[in-house]
């Protein structure tokens, strides 16, 4: 059975633009298997799980579960939760980490506060190396557990930096798929060199443009209007670029990307449906989902 993963690449479909949206992270640690629907089908209280995803509509926090990479047996049951929590964009950025044996207690956190950038003094800053997320939930999409838990153990294995599983990044058939913090820049399409690679980039405060989705604080047009500029200048620098997007009367979306050295690019972007119709997800029936189009750019 062909999978939506090896179609995705047969048809060569691209990468860029496709980073689920995202201002701020919040990621809780569940141990123990997760159900497709994670928040609500895995051993966190799914009361809770529903409370915390209606906690954050419209706030721009998207939450979300972590574990560590291994075996996730019913009998590993999450006495006390590690609690990351991430703002993605450039130039105000941070990462909190905590620990909570009440998971509870995280429906008092102030969501539209840290959808803008204030983390309200939660927990401690982290002042480690990149934080990894891979993607491998297999109730989800298999592809993410075929694909996205083997890298999750080797890049655990080989130590370069933090690892954790995560429930959904979206995206499944370009599994394997790993989002990256501090800055927020999902990856696709992953090998074990080309995930090593993405982390010392990350590391060194850079991105690899070859492997990115976008960077989840950018709706879609703006993660295509960064995506056209990095290609256009060569710029690597993750925290070179800011983005600015306008509606268009007739369609579309005019994009104002701003270098830090006062550099601007117009971009004009446009969507398109994908063709042939493929599934966006093993099982699921062939559709269409829209890509982004650069249509333009252009120096200010």
């Amino acid at each position: 059975m062909t999978t939506c993963t090896s179609l995705s690449n047969e048809l060569h479909e691209p990468l860029a633009a496709t980073a689920a949206g995202a201002l701020t992270w919040l990621l809780i640690e569940q141990a123990g298997p997760w159900g497709a629907k994670a928040l609500t089908e895995s051993h966190f209280d799914p009361e809770l799980g529903r409370a915390l995803d209606a906690a954050c509509a419209g706030s721009g926090v998207k939450v979300a579960l972590i574990r560590r990479p291994g075996r996730h047996a019913d009998d590993r049951p999450t006495a006390r939760h590690q609690v990351l929590l991430a703002h993605t964009v450039p130039g105000r950025g941070w990462v909190r980490r905590g620990e909570t044996d009440r998971p509870a207690e995280l429906l008092g956190l102030d969501f539209a506060a840290l959808g803008a950038g204030d983390h309200t003094g939660f927990g401690t800053a982290h002042t480690g190396g990149p934080l990894a997320l891979v993607c491998t939930n297999g109730r989800r999409d298999r592809c993410c557990a075929l694909l996205g838990r083997p890298l999750a153990a080797e890049l655990a294995a080989a130590g370069h930096s933090e690892v954790w599983e995560v429930t959904h990044l979206g995206g499944h058939r370009f599994s394997p798929t790993m989002l990256v913090l501090p800055y927020g820049y999902a990856y696709g399409r992953l090998t074990e060199a080309g995930a090593k690679e993405v982390l010392a980039a990350t590391a060194a405060g850079q991105t690899v443009p070859e492997f990115s989705r976008g960077r989840s604080c950018w709706d879609r047009p703006g993660q295509a209007a960064e995506h056209a500029v990095r290609e256009l200048t060569g710029e690597l620098a993750a925290e070179a670029l800011t983005v600015a997007q306008q509606e268009l009367d007739g369609g579309g979306w005019r994009c104002l990307v701003t270098h830090q050295d006062g550099r601007g690019w117009q971009v004009e972007v446009g969507a398109l449906p994908s063709e042939p119709p493929r599934p966006e997800s093993c099982g699921k029936a062939p559709a269409s989902p829209v890509r982004m189009v650069v249509r333009s750019v252009a120096a200010r």
